[in-house]
C-alpha cells in the first residue's frame, strides 16, 4: 500500500534561490523556460525563465552533453551545472553547464518576440497573442503586482475583522439596476449575471459584521473605451455599526497604506522592472462633489455642463487640481446626488438632494464607489416607492431590512483600474489578463 503524505522535497533548485546568492560554487539542477538563446560559435549563452526570474547559463561545446543547434527558444529543459557569480549576467550569478535535457519542445517558432524588453507590438496584437505575450518580463510583472494589491486588501481586512464571503454571480436581480446586465435563461427562469454583490454582502453584514470579497462582476455595457470592461474585478467590503461614512473612507486610506507598504516591500524587482513610484497614501484629500466641480471649472476655465454627474474631463481636472494643489495622487469626491446613486444609497439628512456616499479618484479615474446604506426597513421602502419600484421584485434582499440591520457601509473598487492608474497605463486592457469586452471574448 502506498501513502501520499504532502509534497516531498525535490533536488530541483529554483531560480529564486540562485539569484539569491546562496548557491555559488555548488553543482545544481535547474528546470525552466528557454527565454533567450545567443551562440557565440563554441559557446553559447542560455537564458532560462521562471516565476521567480531569469538566469544565464553557459554552454561550452565540449563540456555540456548537448548539442546546441537542437535546442529551441520556449523549449521546457532541465539543466545541470554549476553555479558561479558573474557582473555581467542577468541576476548576477551563471550556471557553467554540464547537463542540458529537453522536457517539451515548441511545434512553432514564437509569433512575437517575448525576450524583448518591451513588446513592439499593438495592443491588439498582445491580447490576440495572451497567452503568448504574458511571457514576456513586463507584461506578467503587472499581474505579479496586481496579485499583491489583492494580497495586501485581503490581509489588511482580515487584520480588521472582516470575513471574506463568496457570492453568487448568477443572480435573479442586477443590484443596479438598469438595462445593462447579461441576461441568463435558468432553467427557463429568467436570470443575470451580477453586476454586484451589493444586496449579498448587506446580507452577510447581518451574519458577520465586516465583509469581503474579491470577485468578478459583469456590466452588458455596449461602450468601447479605455476605461471600461464587460467583465472586471471588485474589491469589495461591507461594514456594520458605522458612525458614518467616513468610516468607509478611513477604512479604504488604511488598506491603501497597507498595500502600498506591503508592494514596496515584497515586490520591488516589479516595481523596478516597470519603473513604477508608489503614490503616498499617508493622507488623502476629501471634498464635496459640488466644490470639487466648481474648483475645477474655476482653475481650468471649464463650464459646469452636467450637475449631477462627473464627466470624465471632470474626473481628470479634479484629479490635476489636487495633485497641483496638495500633491495628492488620489481625491475623495463626496456627497453624490441622490438621483445618481442607487435607492439603497442614504441621503444626507441635511439635504437629501445629495447621498453620504463617494467616488475614489487616482490620478483623474474613478477607482472606488461607496458610502453608507440605508438600514431603516421604512425609509428603503419610502425611497423604493419614490423611485417607482415595485418591492416584490427584490423581496429576499428587503428580508434584511425587516429583520433588522445595523447602521452599514461599504465599497467596490475596480482591481484593474486601480492597476492601470498605478501603472501609468493608457488602457484597462493592459491590466486584464485575459479582458472582456464588447468585440472580445477569446482568448
Amino acid at each position: 500500500m502506498e501513502f501520499i503524505e504532502g509534497v516531498r522535497e525535490k533536488a530541483v533548485t529554483e531560480i529564486r534561490q540562485i539569484l539569491s546568492g546562496g548557491c555559488e560554487g555548488r553543482e545544481v539542477r535547474v528546470n525552466g523556460a528557454v527565454h533567450t538563446i545567443r551562440s557565440m560559435g563554441e559557446v553559447a549563452f542560455v537564458v532560462l525563465r521562471k516565476a521567480g526570474g531569469l538566469v544565464q547559463c553557459v554552454y561550452e561545446e565540449g563540456l555540456t552533453n548537448f548539442d546546441i543547434r537542437n535546442l529551441k527558444e520556449e523549449s521546457a529543459v532541465e539543466v545541470t551545472g554549476t553555479v558561479k557569480r558573474e557582473e555581467r549576467a542577468p541576476g548576477g550569478y551563471e550556471i557553467r553547464l554540464k547537463e542540458l535535457r529537453v522536457l517539451s519542445q515548441p511545434a512553432a517558432p514564437l509569433p512575437i518576440a517575448v525576450s524583448k524588453w518591451k513588446l513592439n507590438t499593438s495592443l491588439e496584437t498582445k491580447l490576440a497573442l495572451r497567452p503568448v505575450s504574458l511571457r514576456n518580463l513586463r507584461e506578467r510583472a503587472k499581474f505579479k503586482l496586481q496579485e499583491g494589491i489583492v494580497r495586501g486588501f485581503r490581509d489588511y481586512l482580515l487584520g480588521q475583522d472582516f470575513t471574506e464571503i463568496r457570492t453568487p454571480k448568477i443572480v435573479a436581480r442586477g443590484a443596479e439596476g438598469g438595462s445593462n446586465v447579461f441576461k441568463l435563461d435558468y432553467f427557463g427562469k429568467k436570470a443575470e449575471l451580477g453586476q454586484s454583490p451589493q444586496f449579498y454582502k448587506q446580507t452577510m453584514v447581518g451574519v458577520f459584521d465586516r465583509v469581503f470579497e474579491a470577485a468578478p462582476v459583469f456590466r452588458a455595457e455596449k461602450h468601447n473605451t479605455t476605461r471600461h470592461l464587460n467583465e472586471y474585478t471588485s474589491l469589495d467590503f461591507e461594514m456594520g455599526y458605522i458612525d458614518g461614512f467616513e468610516d468607509i473612507m478611513d477604512m479604504e486610506t488604511g488598506m491603501l497604506q497597507y498595500v502600498m507598504e506591503l508592494l514596496g516591500r515584497e515586490y520591488k524587482k516589479e516595481l523596478d522592472l516597470l519603473g513604477v513610484t508608489l503614490p503616498d497614501v499617508s493622507r488623502i484629500p476629501a471634498v464635496r462633489f459640488d466644490r470639487a466641480k466648481e474648483l475645477a471649472a474655476e482653475k481650468y476655465q471649464r463650464r459646469i455642463r452636467n450637475p449631477y454627474d462627473l464627466e470624465p474631463e471632470e474626473e481628470l481636472l479634479i484629479g490635476r487640481y489636487f495633485k497641483e494643489e496638495y500633491g495628492s495622487d488620489f481625491v475623495f469626491v463626496t456627497h453624490y446626488p441622490s438621483k445618481k446613486r442607487p435607492f439603497y444609497a442614504m441621503d444626507d439628512p441635511a439635504d437629501p438632494k445629495y447621498t453620504l456616499s463617494f467616488d475614489l479618484l487616482f490620478k483623474g479615474l474613478e477607482v472606488t464607489t461607496g458610502g453608507q446604506r440605508i438600514h431603516d426597513y421604512g425609509e428603503i421602502l419610502r425611497k423604493m416607492e419614490k423611485r417607482g419600484m415595485d418591492p416584490e421584485d427584490i423581496a429576499s434582499y428587503l428580508m434584511i431590512f425587516k429583520y433588522g440591520m445595523p447602521p452599514h457601509g461599504g465599497l467596490g473598487i475596480g482591481l484593474e483600474r486601480l492597476t492601470m492608474r498605478l501603472l501609468d497605463e493608457q488602457n484597462v486592457r493592459e491590466t486584464a489578463l485575459f479582458p472582456r469586452d464588447v468585440t472580445r471574448l477569446e482568448p
